[in-house]
């Protein structure tokens, strides 16, 4: 029978870092974990009056849950985390700009002379029934429902080396990659860096634009089901991600430019691995067959994600299809639950 462990952290348990902690659980592979993500915010903005910058404190923003160790995982190993179900945990939701962060303002490492942008909350009434969240402009009458699409932007693991990472950075050990392809249904592969990868989760977005251009998404608390599996001697260089439809590779970095460049290398040689090709012939391949979205353009490193239709690769399984048995496991789960 599948192992159903249930977290809900109380505020003092949130981490703000991945690595440099202890685990709060430890799990065997297979494990449903249910999971209470806080918001960005730590729960603290809750009305367009309540501004970050005096309700909230630096750097304790961007609170995850976790680390997880999963028994087992070693490095040079993958960790498998599918993500069996993302739903917001409360009827309402924010989002905000910040004078000095986001894609179009000036920040710390692009000075400039012209005058910050204003701090602003917006506050969504979210209706899971109905699928909606509904946006309403703050300086005009104007209002309009956009649907559910929940999504997390932080998930990753421990770095290695003794490193700790601030949940706002994503790099190689995943963090706050803000991809809105990090959906229900899909499975997240993170290399192993350290003895049970010590697995982190938060940050949920009601939706999210591709790019996250004003640096936040609709920002919630989330209710979130996963399934973790260990991929024993299998290396994974950067996070990846799998659906029923496409394989998927990321990359973070700044400038832009080498966020793609490591994406689209990883999908170039993963294509090429899987395929069976020449490394020239998986990047014609990948040229003339994938998709770039993109995930972040504000954050400490911005991420991009290589994405190919499994279609086109001839039916090529990752990682020996554990995608579909974590995904038959979860709705077992959901059919019985």
């Amino acid at each position: 029978m599948t192992d159903v462990v249930k977290y809900r952290p109380e505020p003092d348990e949130l981490a703000y870092t991945f690595g440099g902690r202890e685990a709060v659980l430890r799990v065997r592979p297979g494990t449903i974990l249910e999971l209470y993500t806080e918001d960005c915010f730590g729960g603290r903005v809750r009305s367009v009056d309540d501004l970050p910058s005096q309700v909230c404190e630096f750097p304790y923003l961007n609170p995850v849950t976790g680390p997880i160790h999963v028994e087992g995982a070693e490095p040079g190993d993958t960790l498998a985390v599918h993500f069996v179900a993302i739903e917001p945990a409360r009827d309402w939701a924010v989002s905000t700009t910040f004078p000095h962060f986001g894609a179009l303002t000036g920040t710390h490492t692009t000075a400039t002379l012209h005058p910050p942008l204003d701090e602003v909350v917006w506050r969504y009434d979210v209706d899971v029934a109905a699928g909606t969240a509904t946006y309403r402009a703050r300086r005009g009458d104007y209002s309009v429902a956009l649907p559910l699409d929940p999504m997390h932007g932080t998930a990753g693991v421990a770095p290695g080396a003794f490193e700790a990472r601030m949940t706002i950075t994503p790099d190689a050990h995943g963090g706050n990659m803000d991809t809105p392809e990090l959906r229900a249904g899909v499975t997240a592969y993170f290399g192993v860096n350290v003895p049970g990868a010590l697995f982190a989760l938060g940050d949920g977005h009601c939706r999210q634009g591709h790019g996250e251009v004003c640096g936040t998404g609709i920002e919630a608390a989330m209710n979130t089901t996963v399934v973790v599996d260990v991929i024993k001697g299998a290396g994974t260089p950067w996070p990846r991600l799998e659906s029923d439809d496409a394989l998927m590779s990321t990359g973070s970095a700044r400038p832009l430019e080498d966020a793609y460049r490591i994406s689209q290398h990883d999908m170039v040689t993963w294509t090429a691995d899987l395929v069976g090709l020449d490394q020239l012939d998986a990047y014609q391949l990948i040229s003339q067959a994938g998709e770039a979205p993109v995930g972040n353009v504000c954050d400490t490193n911005y991420t991009m994600v290589a994405k190919v239709d499994k279609r086109f690769l001839g039916g090529a399984g990752a990682y020996d299809g554990v995608h579909a048995r974590l995904r038959d496991t979860a709705r077992d789960y959901l059919n019985h639950r």
